[in-house]
């Protein structure tokens, strides 16, 4: 017996530990070179596992296990190809009964077809049926050996209820009549409890530690959008015709920060551990806030100030596409000089962003609501955002915060002085 032992690799830098999410094969089974035999959850990422070796598959982890680096997670037995069969052979059939032999074969013959992977979603597949409400038992996969890919649970509707027994509905009527009325309603006290994905821990321990290890201030301010909007009414069917992509706000408000953070590098600096040294840069890499179904990312677009509006919108759409399906790589998830997260988008008027580490600052962005705003002496209707910038106070003084923003609204509110960087 040859055996060849499947470790935890080195995934990063920075990740010592991983959980193992998902077998995506079975114990037992035969796998190929270089096949994913399993999923592992970092605090960044999920990574599909390959195997190092064709034989058979060997568990020594189980699913949701904390492995550290280097940890044992299966074995490969390459003594074992994929046409031998380990079990003891069966016994012949009784000579009496021939006829029922071929029955047994067909019979047997898709139980051997059957796998682990048969009727199990793929991650995007499982995340799409949970939010369709399906039972991912009543679909047949298309994908390698039965799984449910993708593109079937895209396709896959839910079905009918079956409607009531009659029969069941009367019992239950004559027990509720038969009861004595107590003038007191019957309410669930049931709870469940469910181990925090590492993604959800990892997040919990940095919001901790960046409130508990950041001197962090929060400074306001309140932008009129009605150039911007006005901007992208005017120039949006264009824009969308040459460059594929419609622009966005997000763009928009992430050139204005990147040109103040290039004037004002205090904002785009970060403080070393041992709170002695500043790191300043002359790039911009912008962090973007987003939501999945497994908790916040935030990967970084790169060199922003030297970026087109419509290569930020190409690359904000691709991110975001790869964070819901769980997609991204460590290197998108890596970098980042200054973060913008929008809760205007889940409805948040006001809010106070917590600072993403080791970056000492973020812009909240929030909804646009017409109100009642003083121009020129005149009661006017504007659409206008309330902004917030969170700092570190040990890196950005307080009068560094306030101008940042204002800058930052001068930009928004004339958006020919960001057309023109000025």
């Amino acid at each position: 017996m040859s055996i060849v032992e499947m470790k935890v690799p080195v995934i990063g830098e920075s990740v010592t530990e991983v959980t193992l999410s998902e077998w995506l094969k079975g114990d037992g089974d035969f796998v190929e070179l270089d096949e994913p035999i399993c999923e592992f959850e970092s605090d960044k990422a999920t990574l599909e596992f390959p195997a190092e070796a064709s034989g058979k598959l060997i568990y020594v982890a189980a699913e949701g296990d904390d492995l550290k680096i280097g940890a044992l997670v299966a074995k490969i037995d390459t003594s074992v190809s994929e046409e031998s069969d380990d079990d003891a052979p069966a016994a012949p059939a009784p000579a009496a009964q021939p006829q029922e032999q071929p029955q047994q074969q067909a019979s047997a013959s898709p139980e051997k077809q059957a796998t682990y992977a048969s009727g199990t979603p793929s991650p995007a597949a499982a995340k799409i049926l949970r939010e369709k409400d399906i039972d991912p038992t009543a679909i047949n996969g298309s994908g390698r050996d039965g799984r449910i890919t993708k593109e079937d649970a895209q396709s896959a509707t839910k079905p009918a209820a079956a409607p009531p027994a009659a029969a069941t509905k009367v019992t239950d009527t004559s027990k509720k009549t038969a009861a004595p009325s107590t003038g007191q309603e019957s309410f669930s006290r049931s709870t469940r409890t469910e181990k925090m994905s590492r993604m959800r821990r990892t997040i919990a321990s940095r919001l901790v530690s960046a409130k508990n290890e950041t001197a962090m201030l929060t400074t306001f301010n309140e932008v009129d959008l009605s150039e911007v909007m006005e901007l992208r009414k005017k120039v949006q069917d264009k824009f969308v015709a040459k460059y594929g992509v419609k622009l966005g706000f997000m763009s928009i408000f992430a050139k204005a920060c990147a040109q103040v953070l290039m004037e004002m590098p205090d904002v785009n600096a970060h403080i070393s551990d041992d709170e002695k040294e500043l790191t300043y840069h002359d790039f911009v890499d912008i962090s973007f806030a987003v939501s999945t179904p497994t908790g916040l990312v935030v990967p970084p677009i790169h060199n922003i100030e030297s970026l087109h509006f419509a290569d930020i919108e190409k690359k904000l759409k691709e991110l975001a596409a790869k964070a819901r399906d769980n997609k991204l790589s460590i290197e998108e998830m890596t970098g980042g000089t200054f973060t913008i997260t929008n809760g205007g988008v889940f409805g948040s008027m006001m809010s106070t962003p917590i600072i993403n580490k080791p970056q000492s600052a973020i812009l909240g962005m929030h909804n646009i609501i017409e109100r009642p705003i003083a121009v020129n002496g005149q009661v006017v209707i504007r659409p206008m955002m309330y902004i917030a910038l969170s700092y570190d106070h040990r890196v950005i003084d307080g009068s560094s915060s306030v101008t940042f923003l204002v800058k930052v609204k001068e930009l928004l509110e004339d958006p020919t002085l960001l057309l023109m960087g000025l």
